[in-house]
C-alpha cells in the first residue's frame, strides 16, 4: 500500500474517532493564540513565520505547499487532531526534535484544553 494511501486512511480513522469538541473553552483559547498568532494565521491560507492553521485537523505535518518545513517536521507526518496537538503545543521540541518553531510551548492544561478548542473553531 503506498504511503500517501496509508496516510489518507489513517486521517480518515482518526477524524472518525476524534471528539466533536475540546473540553476547553474556545473564547479563552482565543485569547492564549495571541501567543501564536505573530506566527501563525487561522482564518487566511497566508502562511507567515509559521504556517497557516486553517483546515489543520485531519491535515498531515509538513504538507502545505511553498511553505518550508523542517524535514524533521515533513518525516513526522503528524495528522493533527486534538490528540496529536496537545503533546505538540505542550512541549514542540520533544515531539518535533529539529522542528524550526521556537515556541517553549503550553505548560497549562487548561491553556492546551481552550486553545485547542479555540483552533477546532476558528481553523474550519
Amino acid at each position: 500500500m503506498g504511503t500517501m494511501r496509508l496516510m489518507i486512511m489513517t486521517a480518515a480513522v482518526l477524524l472518525t474517532l476524534a471528539p466533536a469538541a475540546s473540553a476547553g473553552d474556545a473564547a479563552k483559547g482565543q485569547k492564549v493564540f495571541n501567543k501564536c498568532k505573530a506566527c501563525h494565521e487561522v482564518a487566511t491560507d497566508r502562511n507567515k513565520v509559521g504556517p497557516t492553521l486553517k483546515g489543520m485537523f485531519g491535515r498531515t505535518s509538513g504538507t502545505i505547499e511553498g511553505f518550508a518545513y523542517s524535514d524533521d517536521m515533513k518525516a513526522k507526518a503528524i495528522v493533527w487532531s486534538a490528540e496529536t496537538l496537545k503533546p505538540y503545543l505542550a512541549d514542540p521540541k520533544a515531539v518535533v526534535p529539529a522542528g524550526r518553531m521556537s515556541f517553549a510551548g503550553l505548560k497549562k492544561e487548561d491553556e492546551l484544553e481552550d486553545v485547542i478548542a479555540y483552533l477546532m473553531e476558528a481553523t474550519k
